[in-house]
C-alpha cells in the first residue's frame, strides 16, 4: 500500500497497517482468514485451517493470541522477533486453558520459524516454546510427534544461544531420564524430518525463491543440513538400544543414497564437521550397517585424512580411528600407501598445519591400528613415518607454540617407544630407531633453544628409564639383552653428539645450555620427573605453597638470569640424596660423559679462557659434584698453595681435591678481570664447599678466602646464594654468624660512609655493590634471626645513624645525596623485613634523624624531592614496624618520646616560615596515621599530650605576639585601654618567620584532627585548650590593620587542611569550650574577650549560652582589665535590662574620686569605659542620667582641672590620664550623637571649649603620633570636633529655638573658625608623611579630622591663611590667595588615602563656582585671534589630570573598552582611580558654572588635549554593566528601578560598607555630569569611535543615561524662569517634546524641538509649525541655525534657543548674517561679525574667515574676491 510519503487516496485517513485490517477483517466478519505458508514436507500441516463461525474459533483460540499468530507469519524480522516475545510473555500470563487453544497450530508455526534465517528469531522462538511448555506440560504430548524433529534439529543449532534455549526447552519438558523415552516415542516422525532435508531438500524448497535472496537461502539451507546431520547423530546417542533395530531399514536407505556420502567432500567446513561425527556415531552404534556400506565409508573418510580445517579436524580424526576399529577390511577400499600414507605424510611434515595439538594425539593410536600386510617393509615405513614427524618439528609455528611443539615431542617418543616395544630383536629397526631417529632428533632440540621448552630431555628420561626398567626385570631374557645393546648403542651417540658441541673453541651458546639442560635431567631419578612431569603449565600463586618449599622458592627466582641453573636449583635435595635411585645401566655411562665433557671444558677455559665453558663446568660440577670429578680436573698438578697458608687450611688441601682446585684454579678465575655475572663461579665454590666434610672445615675455608683472597662483589654473591637456596645457606651458617665476617662488613661500613662524605669521586657502581651488600646482611632474615651476629647488626646502624647526623648538618655545597641515597635503601630494607622485636636502640635513633630531615622543608635540607621522597617511605616503614611491637610502646619507644619534644622545640622556636611549616605538619599527619594503625589506642592520645605545651609556655608564646592586633579594637571603641603595650612590632622581625604561637596551634589543630577522625578521645580537655589557643590565633590575625601577606598565607594554609574551628567541633566534644574562654576572657581581657564577641558574631554560640556564664552582675566588680574587656565585648548582644544593671553599677563609683582614682581601670576609666560601650549601643535612652554623667565630668574639670589635657604637650603625659581623657571625649562624642533632651549654656561652653582645648593639644603634638594613645586620644578629639561641626551643619530652624541664643553665632564665628584654622594646616603636615595608606594605624587620626573639614563652609576656606604656595610660569587670572589654596589642596587629590581625597574634593567642589568668574572678566583678551581660541581650566587641574591619566594609563591602558574592570577597594589603583574621577567632577562643576563664551573656549581646550577623549573611554571600563542600586531587590517593582544615574552619590569618609560601589557609582555620575554638561563633545567622541565602541556606548546611554537626561532637560524647561521677550517655551514630558513660539510684530515662528530616544548622542531634530510673515529661504536658514546651536553648543535647550533668538533678533535690529555661516550670531564662541571686507563692505565673523583662508589656501574675500587686507 506504499511508501509513508506518497498521495493518500480520496477518503483514506489512516495509513495502511496489515495487522490492523487483519484485526478488522476479525472483528467484522467473525472469521479468521487461513493463513498459508511454505510446508517443510507434505505431511506437515501446511496452514492453521481456516475454522468457519465465530462462536467455534472464540472458543478454541484468545483473540489476543490470534493476533500474534499472525504477525509471527509476517516476513518483517522485528515484527516477527517482537510478536514471538510477546507469545512467550501471554504464555506464562494467561491462564492454561487460554494458552491450551493455541497447541493445534503451534506446530506448523513452531517448524517453521525454528528454522528461520534471523538467529535472534530462533533463539526468541525456543524461549518462548518452553514458557508455553511450562504452561500446557503434558497436553503437549499429541503435538510431540510434529514438533520433535524439529526440536532437535534446533538443539543442534549452529547459533550457540538458540540451541541452548532448545536444550533448555527440551529439558524443561523431559527430566534426563525420560528424554531417551520420548525420542524413542517419535524416533520416526524424526528420521522421516531428517532424512527428507538431508536427501529431498534444496535451498530453492526450504524458501521461497521470489522473495528470499540466493546468498540467504544457501545459507539456510546449510545450516539445515548441518542440523539435521547432528540432529542424527544425537537420535542416535539418545535412543536406547532396543529401538536401534527398528530404525535400521531407515538407515539403510539414507546410507543408500550417494548425496549422504557427498556431504563429507561438501565445501562447507560445518556440514563436512557434522557429517564425520555421524559417521562416528553409526559406526558406534550401528557398526553391522557401516560394515556392509565399507565400500562407501573407508574412502569417504580415510582419503579425507589431510583435511586441515580446524573445524573438521577433531571430528574426521575420531571418524577415521572408528573407521579402523569398526570396519576391519578398511583398507581393502582404499589404496594405503598410494591415497592415504602421502596425505598423512603430508599433513606432518607440515606439523600438522596448526593443528598439532589435535592430529599428534591420534598418531599412536592410527599406528597401532595399522595391520601389517599395510605397513610392509616395516622398516621403511617406520623410517618415513618417524622421519616425517621429526621434520614437522622443524616448522617455524612448531618452533614458536609451546603446545604444539610438546604434542609433536610426546608423539615422537609415544610411536618410538611403541615401535620399539613391537620390534625388539630386529636389530635393523633398532638401529633406525636409535641412530637415525632419536639420536638426530636430540641432535635437532639441542640447536634450537626454543624447542627445548617442549619437555624433550623429560620424554627423554623417561623413554630411557621404561627401557633401564625392562632390562632390570627380564635380565636374561632375550629382550633385555637387545634392550643393554640398545642403551649402549644410544649412549655412545649421545656421547659423541655431547662432545661435538662441547668440543669448540666458540661453543654455541644454545647447544651447550642444551647439553646442560639434558644432562640434569637425565641425572634426575625417575620419581622427580612423574612429579616435574606434572607440573607443567601449572599457574601456582606465591601464597599456595607448602612451608618446607618456600625457601627452595626463592632461589629460584634470585637465579632467574642463571637459566641454566634454575633447573637444578628447584630440588637441590634430590640431586644427591636419590643418585643412587638412577639405574646403574645410566650411572656409568652419565658419569663418564660428564667426566669427559668436564675436562674438555676444563681444558678449553685453561687455554682460550673461554667463559662459555666455564659457565658449563659451573652447571657440571653443580649437578655432579663429586671429588672424583675434581680430582679427574686436578690432574697431575702439583700442590703449590698450601705454603702461606694456616696448617688447617693445609691440611684440608692436601685431604681434598675439591679444596685444592678452590684454591689452585677457583680464586685465580674469581680475582681476574670483574666479569658483570661472576654467579656461576660462586656456583663452583659452593659446589667445591659440598665437597667437604662438615661445617667447621667450610667455615675455615671461607673466614680464610674473605681475609685475602676474595673481593667485596665475590663476597656479595656467596651471600646472595646461601640467602636464595636453604641448601647453600646450611653449609655456610657458621660462617655468617662468625665474628670475622661481622668484622669486616662493620669496617666496610665505617669506610663506606666517611669515603661517600669526603668525595663521591669513586664510581657510583663501586659504592651500589657495597651497599648492597650491607643492606642484604641487615635486610636478609633467616627463621627470623639476621644473616649475621646480631651485634654487628647494631654496630653497621650506629655508623649509618652518625652519618645522616653529619649530613643534617651540611651545607648545600657539600652535596652529600649519594649517601643519604645509599643509607636510605639500605634502612628501607632493614625496616621492611624486620620481623618481632628485631627493632634496636640505635635503629630509633635512625629512625629519628630519617623522620627529622623529612620534617625540615628543602631550604635547610638541601635534599632534592627523588630523596625526600625516598627517606619519607623509610620512616614510616620504620614506624610501621615500631607499633606493631608487643608492650607500652609510649614508654619503650625512645623515638616516640624524642620526635615528640622535637616537634615541641620545632614549633615554638619562631623559626619556621609558611613552607616550613607546611612541610612539618604533612610529616606529622603522615606520622599521626601511621600511630593509628597501632594495637594500642592510648598511643595517639598520649603523644599529642607530650607535644602539648604547658600553661606557662602557652602564654610566654602568646606575650611574643606583635601587639598591632590591639589598633583596631582600641579605635572601634571596643576595647579600652589606659597602659603603653606595644612593645612587639613585624618591622623589627623578620617578615618571613611565623610567631611560635601560630606554629604551635596549627600544629596541635592538625593532630587533634588526624585524632578526632578516628575516634580517639582526648584527657584534660586537651581539645578545648587547643581549640581555643587556635582560636586566638585566627582572632589575632583578623584584629590586625593589614596583615602581611605570610600572615595571610598561614590561613589560607590552614583553611586548605580543613583546620577551623567548625571542623574540629563538629568531630569532638566541646562543651567545656566556653566555660575554658569565658573564665579566660574574664582573667586576662584582651583578645579572649574579642573572641567570644566573634563566636557570638558568626553564630557559633549564642548569647544565651553565653548567659549561662555568668550568674550575676556583681561577679564583674570591683572592675578588673579582663572584667572590663568581657563587658565591652559582650555589650552589643546583651539585653536592655542588663545593660540597666551594668550602668547602676558604673554611676556611684563615678561620683567621689580622687585625682588616682580617676584614672585607673576599678576607677572612673573603668566606669566610664563600660557607660561608653554600653552608649555605643544606643541603649541608653535616659536623658536625665546622661546629663548627670556630664555634670560630673564639669565637677571634675572643676576638681581637678589639670587630669583634662587642655592644650599641652602630652609627652610628658601618663598613659593613665591618656586614658581617661580619651574615655571622657569619646562620652562627649556619643552624648552629642545621641541625647535628644536640649543643654544648658554652660554645658555648651563645656564642650565647645574643651573641644577646641583637646584640639589645640593634638595640633601641637603631631610628632608624638606614633604612640597608639596620643593617636587615638586625636583620633576622638577630631571625632568630638566632627560630631559637633555635624550637629550645627543640620541644624533646622526647630532645633536652633532650643538651643541658647547666642550659640549659632559663637559656633559661625569662633569655634568653627577655630577648628578650621587648627585642621586645614594639620592636613597639609600630616600629608607629608610617608606613610600613605588608609587603613595604617599611623594615620588613623585622618578619618576624623578629613571628615571635620568637609563642613568647612566657603567664606572660612577662603579666609584661610595658608603659606604662600605659587608655581612659576603657571598660567592664572586668579588672584594670589586663592591659587595658593587649590595649588595646596589640589595635588592632595593624587593623595594615597580615601578620606585626603573626599575631604579635599569637598573642599574644592565649593571653591570651584567661583573661579570662572576671573577668566570672564579677562575674556576681552581672547578675543578674536584668527584661530580657534581654546582656553584652560585652572592650570593646577590640568597638570594634576595628565598625571592622573598616565597613571591610569598603567590601570586600565591594557582593558579593552566595555569591559568592567573591577577595582579592590582601598588599593592603590583604587586611590589613582578615585583621584581621577573626583578630579573630573571638579572640572565638570567648574565647566558648568562658565558662561557659554568661556565654556565654548574651555571646550576647546578639552578637544585639543583629548583628555575627555581618554575620560570617556575609561568610563566605560569602570561603569557596571547594569547599574542598578544594590537595594532594588526589594523595592516595589511598578517604580523604575533606582540606578546609579538616578541617585545621587554620597561620598561618605566613615562609612566603608558602600566602598565596592564607590567607584562605579562615582564613574555613572561623571559619566552623567559629563552628558549633561558637555553633549556636542560627548556626541562629536561617538560619532568618530570605533563600531564596537559605538554600540556598546549607545546600548548603555540609551538603556540607562536617555531617560533620566531627557526627563530632566525637560522639567528643567518647564520649571524655567527665564522670561523671553517676544518668545515662549512650551514642553512635552511624555513625547519629549520643547514648542518655542516667536513674535515679532506680524511675523509669528513655531519651532518643534524633539529629543532623540539616544539623547543626548543622536541629533536633536527641528520640526516646523506654524509660520506667519517669513520667506521659505529664511525659514529654512532659521531651522538650520536652530539645530547647529542645539547640536554644537555645550549647554541645554534653554541656552541654545537663547541664542537663536538672539540672532533672529540681531537680524532684525538689521545686524547683517556673516556672509560664510549665514548667522549673525557665531555657533562655537558666539561672537559678531566683526571683520569687514575693504571692497564690499561686508562683515564676516574672525573664525569663519579663518576657517575660509585655511581651508582655500588664498586670502581673498569670499563675496568680491578681492584681496584682503
Amino acid at each position: 500500500m506504499g511508501g509513508k510519503n506518497k498521495q493518500r487516496t480520496k477518503g483514506n485517513l489512516r495509513p495502511s497497517n496489515s495487522g490492523r485490517a487483519a484485526e478488522l477483517l476479525a472483528k467484522e466478519q467473525g472469521t479468521v482468514p487461513g493463513f498459508i505458508g511454505f510446508g517443510t514436507s507434505q505431511s506437515d500441516l501446511g496452514y492453521v485451517p481456516a475454522i468457519q463461525g465465530a462462536e467455534e474459533i472464540d472458543s478454541l483460540v484468545d483473540s489476543d493470541f490470534r493476533m500474534v499468530l499472525r504477525k509471527l507469519s509476517k516476513k518483517d524480522v522485528t515484527t516477527k522477533l517482537k510478536a514471538m516475545q510477546e507469545f512467550g510473555t501471554m504464555c506464562t500470563e494467561r491462564d492454561t486453558e487460554i494458552v491450551k487453544g493455541v497447541l493445534p497450530y503451534w506446530p506448523r508455526i513452531f517448524c517453521k520459524i525454528s528454522l528461520d534465517h534471523d538467529r535472534r528469531v530462533r533463539e526468541a522462538t525456543q524461549q518462548a516454546f518452553e514458557k508455553l511448555i511450562l504452561k500446557v506440560k503434558k497436553h503437549l504430548a499429541p503435538y510431540l510427534k510434529s514438533l520433535m524433529g524439529y526440536w532437535l534439529m534446533a538443539q543442534c543449532d549452529t547459533y550457540t544461544p538458540a540451541a541452548s534455549a532448545a536444550k533448555e526447552a527440551f529439558e524443561a519438558a523431559f527430566p534426563p531420564s525420560k528424554q531417551p523415552e520420548a525420542i524413542a516415542f517419535c524416533k520416526d516422525e524424526i528420521t522421516s524430518v531428517l532424512q527428507d532435508h538431508l536427501i529431498k531438500e534444496t535451498p530453492d524448497t526450504l524458501s521461497d525463491p521470489q522473495t528470499v535472496p540466493e546468498e540467504e537461502r544457501e545459507a539456510k539451507f546449510y545450516r539445515v543440513v548441518t542440523c539435521s546431520l547432528l540432529a542424527l547423530k544425537k537420535l542416535l546417542c539418545l535412543l536406547p538400544d532396543n529401538e536401534l533395530d527398528s530404525l535400521e531399514e531407515k538407515f539403510k536407505s539414507l546410507l543408500s543414497q550417494n548425496k549422504f556420502w557427498k556431504y563429507g567432500k561438501h565445501s562447507i567446513p560445518q556440514i563436512r564437521s557434522a557429517y564425520f561425527e555421524l559417521v562416528s556415531a553409526l559406526c558406534q552404534r550401528i557398526p553391522q550397517l557401516m560394515k556392509e556400506e565399507a565400500s562407501k565409508v573407508s574412502p569417504s573418510v580415510l582419503l579425507s585424512i589431510d583435511d586441515s580445517d580446524p573445524i573438521v579436524c577433531p571430528a574426521l580424526w575420531e571418524a577415521v580411528l572408528y573407521t579402523l576399529t569398526t570396519i576391519e577390511d578398511c583398507w581393502l577400499h582404499v589404496n594405503a600407501k598410494k591415497s592415504v600414507f602421502p596425505k598423512l605424510s603430508a599433513v606432518v611434515r607440515e606439523g600438522g598445519r596448526g593443528l598439532a595439538t589435535v592430529i599428534y594425539p591420534y598418531l599412536l593410536p592410527f599406528i597401532s591400528k595399522l595391520p601389517q600386510t599395510i605397513t610392509d617393509p616395516k622398516l621403511d615405513f617406520f623410517k618415513n613415518f618417524l622421519t616425517s614427524v621429526v621434520a614437522g618439528l622443524s616448522t617455524e609455528r612448531i618452533k614458536t607454540s609451546f603446545s604444539e611443539c610438546s604434542a609433536v615431542i610426546s608423539a615422537f617418543f609415544e610411536c618410538l617407544r611403541f615401535i620399539m616395544q613391537q620390534n625388539l630383536g630386529e636389530e635393523e629397526i633398532e638401529e633406525m630407531l636409535v641412530n637415525d631417529q632419536l639420536i638426530p632428533f636430540i641432535d635437532a632440540v639441542l640447536k634450537d633453544a626454543r624447542l627445548q621448552d617442549g619437555q624433550l630431555f623429560n620424554h627423554l628420561a623417561e623413554t630411557l628409564s621404561s627401557w633401564e626398567a625392562k632390562a632390570d626385570v627380564e635380565k636374561d631374557d632375550k629382550k633385555a639383552h637387545s634392550l643393554d645393546k640398545v642403551l649402549l648403542n644410544f649412549w655412545e651417540r649421545l656421547s659423541e653428539i655431547c662432545v661435538e658441541k662441547i668440543n669448540e673453541p666458540e661453543a654455541d651458546v644454545k647447544s651447550v645450555s642444551g647439553v646442560s639442560n639434558l644432562l640434569q635431567v637425565l641425572q634426575k631419578p625417575k620419581s622427580s620427573l612423574k612429579s616435574n612431569k606434572k607440573k607443567v603449565g601449572k599457574v601456582r600463586f606465591a601464597d599456595e605453597l607448602p612451608e618446607s618449599k618456600k625457601e627452595n622458592e626463592k632461589c629460584v627466582s634470585s637465579e632467574g638470569e642463571n637459566s641454566e641453573g634454575s633447573e637444578l636449583m628447584t630440588e637441590p635435595s634430590l640431586t644427591h640424596n636419590c643418585s643412587e635411585l638412577i639405574s646403574p645401566l645410566r650411572k656409568k655411562p652419565l658419569e663418564d660423559l660428564v667426566c669427559k665433557l668436564a675436562m674438555m671444558s676444563f681444558n678449553y677455559v685453561n687455554e682460550q679462557k673461554s667463559e662459555q665453558h666455564l659457565r658449563f663446568l659451573s652447571i657440571l660440577l653443580s649437578s655432579f659434584s663429586s671429588t672424583q670429578v675434581f680430582k679427574m680436573l686436578l690432574g697431575d698438578e702439583k700442590q703449590s698453595t698450601a705454603k702461606a697458608k694456616p696448617l688447617e687450611i693445609a691440611r684440608l688441601v692436601q685431604k681434598n681435591p675439591a679444596v685444592q682446585f678452590l684454591y689452585q684454579k677457583l680464586i685465580g678465575w674469581l680475582n681476574e678481570d670483574p666479569r658483570k655475572d661472576a654467579g656461576f663461579l660462586v656456583d663452583i665454590l659452593y659446589s667445591a664447599l659440598r665437597c667437604c666434610d662438615n661445617n667447621t672445615e667450610r667455615k675455615y675455608i671461607l673466614d680464610d678466602l674473605i681475609e685475602g683472597d676474595l673481593k667485596w662483589n665475590s663476597i656479595l654473591q656467596v651471600i646472595e646464594k646461601a640467602c636464595s637456596s636453604s641448601d647453600k645457606h646450611a653449609l655456610v651458617t657458621p660462617w655468617l654468624k662468625g665474628e670475622i665476617l661481622g668484622e669486616k662488613l662493620t669496617t666496610l661500613a665505617d669506610h663506606l660512609c666517611s669515603k661517600d662524605l669526603e668525595s663521591s669521586g669513586s664510581s657510583e657502581s663501586y659504592f651500589s655493590e657495597r651497599w648492597a651488600l650491607l643492606s642484604l646482611v641487615l635486610s636478609q632474615h633467616v627463621k627470623n634471626d639476621y644473616l649475621i651476629g646480631e651485634v654487628y647488626v647494631e654496630r653497621i646502624i650506629v655508623k649509618l645513624h652518625e652519618t645522616l647526623s653529619k649530613g643534617k648538618e651540611l651545607s648545600e655545597a657539600e652535596n652529600n645525596d649519594l649517601s643519604v641515597s645509599f643509607i636510605c635503601d639500605v634502612a628501607y630494607n632493614y625496616f621492611s623485613s624486620a620481623k618481632g622485636c628485631l627493632l634496636m636502640p640505635s635503629s630509633e635513633d635512625l629512625l629519628l634523624t630519617l623522620f627529622q630531615l623529612c620534617a625540615q622543608s628543602k631550604e635547610k635540607t638541601h635534599l632534592p624531592d627523588f630523596l625526600v621522597c625516598k627517606l619519607k617511605n623509610t620512616w614510616l616503614s620504620g614506624v610501621n614496624l615500631l607499633i606493631h611491637q608487643t608492650g607500652n610502646t609510649y614508654k619503650q619507644s625512645t623515638f616516640l618520646c624524642l620526635s615528640a619534644l622535637w616537634l615541641k622545640n620545632q614549633v615554638q622556636s619562631s623559626s619556621l616560615d609558611i613552607k616550613s611549616l607546611q612541610v612539618l605538619l604533612s610529616a606529622v599527619d603522615d606520622l599521626l596515621n601511621a600511630l593509628l594503625e597501632s594495637e594500642d589506642t592510648n598511643l595517639l592520645g598520649v603523644y599529642i599530650g607530650s607535644v602539648m605545651p604547658s600553661n606557662s609556655e602557652w602564654e610566654k608564646m602568646r606575650q611574643s605576639l606583635p601587639m598591632q592586633w590591639l589598633h583596631r579594637p582600641l579605635l572601634e571603641g571596643r576595647l579600652s585601654l589606659n597602659y603603653e603595650c606595644f612593645k612587639t612590632d613585624f618591622k623589627e622581625q623578620d617578615t618571613k618567620k611565623l610567631p611560635s604561637h601560630l606554629c604551635t596551634s596549627a600544629l596541635l589543630s592538625k593532630m587533634v584532627l588526624v585524632a578526632l577522625k578516628k575516634e580517639i578521645v582526648l584527657e584534660n580537655n586537651e581539645l578545648e585548650k587547643i581549640i581555643a589557643e587556635l582560636l586566638y590565633s585566627l582572632q589575632w590575625y583578623e584584629e590586625l590593620d593589614n596583615p602581611p601577606v605570610f600572615l595571610t598565607g598561614f590561613c589560607e594554609m590552614l583553611q586548605k587542611m580543613n583546620i577551623t574551628y567548625d571542623n574540629l567541633c563538629g568531630l569532638g566534644n566541646t562543651s567545656g569550650l566556653l566555660q575554658l574562654l569565658f573564665n579566660r576572657s574574664m582573667e586576662n581581657g584582651t583578645l579572649w574577650s574579642l573572641i567570644i564577641a566573634k563566636l557570638i558574631l558568626s553564630r557559633s554560640v549564642s548569647s544565651d549560652e553565653v548567659k549561662r556564664h555568668y550568674r550575676r552582675k556583681e561577679g564583674f566588680f570591683p572592675l578588673t582589665e579582663g572584667n572590663m574587656h568581657t563587658i565591652q565585648s559582650l555589650c552589643p548582644f546583651l539585653s536592655k535590662e542588663d545593660k540597666k544593671e551594668f550602668i547602676a553599677q558604673c554611676i556611684p563609683p563615678l561620683l567621689a574620686w580622687t585625682k588616682e582614682d580617676l584614672c585607673s581601670t576599678n576607677g572612673g576609666f573603668g566606669h566610664l569605659a563600660i557607660f561608653n560601650s554600653c552608649l555605643q549601643t544606643r541603649s541608653i535612652d535616659d536623658g536625665e542620667l546622661l546629663h548627670g554623667i556630664l555634670k560630673i565630668l564639669i565637677s571634675w574639670k572643676k576638681d581637678h582641672e589639670d587630669v583634662f589635657l587642655f592644650s599641652c604637650n602630652l609627652s610628658e603625659v601618663s598613659p593613665e590620664i591618656l586614658g581617661v581623657n580619651i574615655e571622657i571625649i569619646r562620652f562627649l562624642s556619643l552624648f552629642l550623637k545621641y541625647c535628644s533632651s536640649p543643654l544648658a549654656e554652660s554645658e555648651w561652653d563645656f564642650i565647645m571649649c574643651s573641644m577646641l582645648a583637646w584640639l589645640e593639644t593634638t595640633s601641637e603634638n603631631q610628632a608624638l603620633y606614633s604612640v597608639p594613645l596620643v593617636q587615638l586620644f586625636a583620633c576622638v578629639s577630631c571625632d568630638l570636633a566632627c560630631e559637633l561641626s555635624a550637629f550645627f551643619d543640620s541644624a533646622t530652624p526647630d532645633t536652633i529655638g532650643n538651643l541658647p541664643v547666642n550659640l549659632i553665632s559663637e559656633w559661625k564665628e569662633f569655634f568653627s573658625q577655630g577648628i578650621h584654622s587648627l585642621l586645614l594646616p594639620l592636613l597639609v603636615t600630616a600629608t607629608e608623611s610617608e606613610d600613605k595608606s588608609e587603613t595604617s594605624f599611623q594615620n588613623a587620626m585622618l578619618k576624623p579630622m578629613c571628615e571635620t573639614l568637609t563642613y568647612i563652609p566657603k567664606d572660612q576656606l577662603l579666609s584661610q591663611k595658608l603659606p604662600s604656595r605659587l608655581v612659576a610660569g603657571q598660567k592664572t587670572n586668579l588672584p594670589e590667595y586663592l591659587q595658593t589654596l587649590l595649588n595646596t589642596l589640589a595635588p592632595l587629590l593624587l593623595y594615597r588615602a580615601r578620606p585626603v581625597q573626599i575631604a579635599v574634593y569637598h573642599m574644592l567642589y565649593k571653591l570651584m563656582p567661583e573661579l570662572p568668574q576671573y577668566d570672564q572678566d579677562n575674556l576681552k583678551s581672547y578675543g578674536d585671534e584668527e584661530e580657534e581660541p581654546a582656553l584652560s581650566p585652572p592650570a593646577v587641574l590640568m597638570c594634576l589630570l595628565s598625571t592622573q591619566e598616565d597613571l591610569l594609563e598603567n590601570v586600565l591602558g591594557c582593558i579593552p573598552v566595555g569591559q568592567i574592570v573591577t577595582i579592590k577597594p582601598l588599593s592603590e589603583d583604587f586611590c589613582y582611580v578615585l583621584g581621577y574621577l573626583l578630579t573630573w567632577k571638579l572640572i565638570l562643576t567648574f565647566f558648568k558654572a562658565a558662561s557659554s563664551q568661556l565654556r565654548a573656549l574651555y571646550s576647546m581646550y578639552l578637544r585639543k588635549t583629548k583628555s575627555l577623549n581618554k575620560l570617556l573611554y575609561h568610563l566605560f571600563r569602570l561603569m557596571p554593566e547594569n547599574p542598578t542600586y544594590a537595594e532594588t531587590t526589594v523595592e516595589i517593582s511598578n517604580k523604575d528601578p533606582k540606578t546609579f544615574f538616578t541617585e545621587e552619590l554620597q561620598l561618605s569618609i566613615r562609612e566603608t560598607s558602600t566602598l565596592p560601589y564607590h567607584i562605579p557609582h562615582l564613574a555613572c555620575s561623571v559619566y552623567h555630569m559629563t552628558l549633561k554638561d558637555l553633549p556636542a563633545m560627548v556626541r562629536l567622541w561617538w560619532n568618530s569611535s570605533e563600531k564596537r565602541v559605538f554600540n556598546i556606548v549607545d546600548r548603555f546611554t540609551s538603556k540607562y543615561v536617555s531617560n533620566v537626561l531627557s526627563f530632566q532637560e525637560i522639567s528643567s524647561v518647564q520649571t524655567s524662569t527665564q522670561l523671553f521677550n517676544g518668545m515662549t517655551v512650551k514642553a512635552r514630558a511624555t513625547t519629549r517634546e520643547v514648542m518655542a513660539t516667536y513674535t515679532i510684530e506680524d511675523i509669528v515662528i513655531e519651532l518643534i524641538i524633539q529629543l532623540p530616544s539616544n539623547y543626548p548622542l543622536g541629533s536633536i531634530t527641528v520640526e516646523s509649525g506654524k509660520r506667519v510673515g517669513v520667506a521659505v529661504q529664511q525659514w529654512r536658514n532659521w531651522m538650520l541655525q536652530l539645530s547647529t546651536y542645539l547640536t554644537h553648543q555645550n549647554g541645554s535647550i534653554m541656552e541654545g534657543l537663547a541664542l537663536w533668538k538672539n540672532n533672529v533678533d540681531k537680524r532684525f535690529e538689521g545686524v547683517e548674517d556673516c556672509m560664510i555661516c549665514f548667522s549673525v550670531i557665531h555657533g562655537f564662541n558666539y561672537s559678531l561679525p566683526k571683520k569687514a571686507c575693504r571692497t564690499c563692505k561686508k562683515k564676516f565673523h574672525s573664525a569663519c574667515l579663518y576657517k575660509w583662508f585655511t581651508s582655500s589656501n588664498k586670502s581673498t574675500c569670499p563675496l568680491c574676491r578681492e584681496t584682503f587686507f
